[in-house]
Formats: structure tokens, sequence, C-alpha cells
């Protein structure tokens, strides 16, 4: 069931390591969910941030909202960069270099950066086992360059590169899992997150950063200019992504799974879809057909949190001593 305390206030640190001032668009959820991860952390990180919506409205030279040291790399070489600062700072203190131990290392990339152009150095990042947090923030398309597709690109939705007509339904593929493809790297830690759950997120994006080795954070983030829809909804458009089962809450810590959020009952996927222009060309059939893909995806998931508790189940039973005899 949904676990109510994630909506209880709480305090939350009042420092901006994501200053106001910004040049995202009305009620662009990327920008809260960049404010809300590094909300979580302390000044002891070092920013890389790959080409995109964040490196656009955030850094426009001689201007920056970022009070942390931060590099702005390429789509493709993201995690690359991320690595070598990494391998270069455990370099730099073994030779007896003056430099904090604990600092930690935050890569972050939109959908297109992460799950197409940058899917090469990151999947070499993750093999290598470097130590540092990969933050996705996906809004679903590209939306810095105009609302044109990616692989995260939901099935149905209208871009400038899958447009509607007589014979499109716009996206023509299912979304790419991207979470499950960094679970596949035997990563220690891997979770979903989104705005609309804030306390969730800072909790997830503080675990991964705690984590030695590779750690992947999967953030939702509603882009009212591409999807179609009104500024001041994003997280209730984040909440009923995962109300309906789109896009559900969960972690996997060194292979085992847990539901952050587990759903007696997923609401129907049209309360979802209905509120954003992107998919409102989409006919009762199309959306019966997302709406089975959804059910069949959010099943397969329970199935392996639910393996988990069997296994846990198991060992706990296998661990008895053996009655007197």
């Amino acid at each position: 069931m949904e676990n109510y305390a994630l909506y209880a206030p709480r305090l939350v640190n009042k420092e901006e390591k994501f200053t106001p001032g910004h040049r995202a668009c009305i009620g662009c959820g990327e920008a809260l969910s960049i404010r809300q991860a590094f909300k979580a952390l302390d000044r002891n990180v070092i920013v890389i941030n790959a080409t995109g919506c964040a490196e656009i409205f955030a850094s426009q030279l001689p201007y920056s909202n970022w009070e942390l040291p931060w590099i702005h790399t390429l789509f493709e070489n993201t995690a690359a960069v991320a690595s070598g600062v990494e391998a270069a700072y455990k370099a730099m203190r073994r030779k007896g270099g003056n430099l904090p131990e604990n600092t930690k290392v935050v890569a972050m990339a939109g959908d297109g950066g992460t799950s197409d152009i940058g899917l090469q150095a990151l999947s070499g990042a993750f093999e290598r086992g470097h130590n540092f947090t990969y933050i996705c923030f996906d809004n679903e398309a590209y939306q810095n360059t105009g609302n044109q597709r990616s692989s995260a690109t939901p099935l149905g939705s209208a871009t400038t590169t899958s447009p509607i007509g007589n014979k499109s339904i716009g996206q023509f593929s299912w979304k790419k899992n991207m979470p499950e493809i960094a679970v596949a790297h035997n990563i220690p830690y891997v979770a979903t997150a989104t705005h609309g759950y804030p306390f969730d997120l800072m909790a997830k994006v503080r675990k991964a950063v705690d984590t030695p080795g590779p750690a992947y954070v999967h953030i939702l983030s509603v882009c009212p200019t591409g999807w179609g829809s009104a500024t001041d909804t994003i997280n209730r458009q984040s909440r009923l992504a995962v109300q309906t089962g789109v896009f559900p809450l969960y972690e996997v810590e060194n292979g085992v799974y847990t539901m952050s959020i587990d759903l007696p009952k997923l609401r129907p996927i049209a309360d979802y879809l209905k509120i954003q222009r992107r998919f409102r060309h989409l006919s009762d059939d199309v959306i019966a057909q997302i709406q089975k893909r959804v059910k069949l995806e959010y099943q397969k998931l329970l199935e392996k949190v639910n393996v988990t508790k069997r296994t846990k189940s198991k060992s706990k039973t296998g661990s008895r001593k053996a009655p007197a005899r």
C-alpha cells in the first residue's frame, strides 16, 4: 500500500546548492528534481553535468546557479568524465595530496544523454566499478532541442520526430527500461524517484551517494513544455505516474528489490494520459494496449520483489537451530 509518511511534513536543509534565478521553463520538473536531489547532499560534491536542459538553463556564461564545483561535459562522455575525476582524486590522495577524504562525485544527464548517447560510457563505468553516483533526470524526450523522441519516450507520445498522422500514433516503441539495464550491471544501488515524492527522492539520492561503488538513480521529471500539460500540475502528474504504475518507485540494493510504494490497486492509465496533450490523440484501443503493458511490467516488478521476500523467508527458516533430541 502507499506509504503516506512520504507526504508528512519534515524539516529540510535550507541551504541551496542549486540556487534560484535559472532560466528553466515555468513549472520545470527537472529544475525541481535537481534542487531536491542536491538538498539531500553536503558541499563535498563535484558535479559532472552533461549537455542538456539543466546545463543550458543554469550555466549561461558568466552566470551559474551552482554552489558546488561543476563540470560541463558532452552528451556521450558524462560517465567517462566522472570516472576520470573519481580516479584522479583517488590517485592524488594516494600520492599524498592534501585533499578531503570524503568527496563525492555525482554525474547527471537527461534521458537522451543517458539511455541513448551516453549509454556506452555509463556501461563501461559501471563495469569498472567507479565510486560515483549517476542521476538521470528523465523528461522522456530531447526537450532542450525541441522535444525530439528518445529511447525513453513512451509509446504513443507525440514529438517533433515522432509526429502523429493518419499512419502514425506518435512514438512507435516502448520506453527503454534504463533502471533495469543498470541493475543488469550488478552495481550496488539502483533506485527510481520523482519530484512528486520529494522525501523519497532525497532519501534515495543520499543513500546512493553514501553507497560505495557505482550507484544509479532514475528520476522522472515532468516537462510541461514538451508534454503539453499545465505548469501547476507537475507534482500531480508525477504522483499519477506512480499511482498508475507507469513509473513505479523502487530500490535495488545488491540485487535485492524493494518497493517504495506498493499499491494494492493501480489507477487507470487514462487518469495519467488525459492531462497531457502529447497523448490526447490516442484511441481507446491504443490506451488499452498501454494499460495492458503497464500492468504486465508492474507484475514483473512485483514478482522480483516477492522473490526477494521468499528468499529472505527461506534463509531465516534455514538458519533455525535443529530441535534438541
